[in-house]
């Protein structure tokens, strides 16, 4: 016999189905990254860029990207 479920909020729902969807998408595509390693010239880059991110000396905002496209 089937357990019914009952009484949850939209916003539940929701989020059940998108757990569900994403677990069954990675059961079907799996993760690509997986098992590659990522160089040591690599990580090293990226944490540069990530700190000059932080630091403001590098990447610009969501919303002045907005705004130059004209999409704000």
């Amino acid at each position: 016999m089937a357990t019914m479920v009952a009484g949850i909020t939209k916003a539940e729902l929701k989020a059940m189905i998108e757990k569900t969807v994403e677990r069954k998408l990675l059961e079907l595509i799996g993760d690509p990254d997986q098992g590659l390693v990522l160089k040591k010239s690599l990580r090293e880059r990226l944490v540069r860029q990530q700190k000059a991110v932080a630091a403001g000396r590098r990447g610009e905002s969501l919303e002045d990207v907005a705004r130059r496209v004209r999409l704000h």
